[in-house]
């Protein structure tokens, strides 16, 4: 018996060249550019899900206790809000930091909530700038008919900013990963090699993150409330699987979830724990007693809600209030809506 002669490695490796060159060029007529739909896009990203509030469990308590504020003529102090910032230094592996950085703007919505007066402390960049122009005369508040034309410019008066009578400031201290952990390893099968295996695995972990406020009288700087909290995060995760030769084809399947507390929720949690304290002092509400009695309703208010506080501009409570900004479906597929038709066409005053 003959055998064929080997080819040279350098024939051998231009012969693999010329295929995988081949191989390539034939996916690539594969891959071709999507047509654009009917939106103009190539592909409609997946996820419709409405926005909705981002409440927590002290949400609807920060709300009553304004609307109890409001509905027994208890004045808010002038409240500003600070740096609450976070001084745990954890950071992870993506070089990100764990802890959000937007603890201030948290502990403004929920004084909103409360129906706190506020005064912006936070971000006075637009505000100085405006001042600046304003001080240089460059600022009008007429409307400008002509551009070409001067304009009477805005004056700045003595005492037009209004000031704060406290402000909170504070920062996220702690930040402890793993303080209780448990879990479950299974694994069973038969002895022979083409049986029946299984296993199963779960775990739970808990970890927590703690945050100190403090209530500063902004004339003496006396601080004047301090509270700390914690809040633990809960982690759990299952996972099974069964492998299995039968019929001389391998089978192997395995399933499983995982779930995490949302870390950052529990900040905010914290910090509206935090300021439903400090508004009750404020207050001087006796507790959460005020809330409780059957006899008040305070949950529901024009002005206040779930999502935050406002001031109406226009006579449009009646549709346009806190407390449906809440809605999921409120301003949601009004084009849809718009579509069917006067008569089935929602009439329920949310537009």
């Amino acid at each position: 018996m003959t055998t064929q002669p080997r080819k040279p490695a350098y024939k051998r490796l231009a012969l693999g060249l010329i295929s995988a060159a081949a191989v390539s060029v034939a996916l690539t007529g594969c891959m071709t550019t999507p047509s654009v739909n009917a939106t103009g896009n190539y592909k409609n990203p997946i996820g419709a899900s409405p926005v909705t509030a981002n409440a927590t469990a002290y949400s609807d308590a920060l709300v009553c206790l304004g609307s109890y504020a409001r509905s027994h003529r208890l004045a808010s102090p002038r409240l500003a809000v600070g740096r609450i910032s976070d001084y745990t230094g954890k950071v992870s592996l993506e070089g990100g930091r764990e802890i959000t950085q937007g603890a201030s703007l948290m502990a403004m919505t929920a004084l909103a909530k409360a129906g706190a007066r506020q005064v912006e402390r936070f971000d006075t960049s637009v505000g100085e700038l405006e001042l600046k122009y304003a001080n240089n005369k460059l600022i009008t508040d007429a409307p400008l008919a002509n551009p070409t034309q001067p304009a009477d410019y805005r004056k700045i008066m003595a005492g037009q900013v209004a000031g704060s009578d406290f402000f909170i400031v504070g920062g996220i201290t702690e930040l402890n990963y793993n303080i209780r952990s448990s879990g479950v390893d299974a694994y069973a099968g038969e002895v022979k090699d083409a049986g029946v295996k299984g296993m199963a695995y779960g775990r739970t972990y808990v970890m927590n993150v703690a945050l100190d406020l403090r209530l500063v009288d902004t004339r003496t700087l006396e601080v004047v409330d301090v509270i700390s909290y914690q809040k633990q995060i809960v982690g759990k995760e299952v996972k099974a699987g069964v492998f299995d030769i039968l019929n001389g084809n391998i089978f192997d399947i395995s399933g499983g979830q995982g779930a995490l507390e949302p870390m950052q929720l529990a900040v905010r949690a914290m910090i509206e724990r935090a300021t439903l304290e400090f508004m009750a002092n404020l207050y001087g509400a006796s507790g959460p007693e005020v809330c409780l009695d059957p006899q008040n309703d305070f949950l529901y208010n024009d002005t206040l809600g779930t999502t935050g506080g406002l001031t109406p501009a226009y006579d449009n409570l009646e549709t346009n209030n806190a407390g449906t900004r809440a809605d999921p479906a409120r301003w949601q597929n009004i084009a849809s809506d718009k579509h069917r038709g006067a008569d089935t066409a929602r009439s329920d005053g949310r537009y």
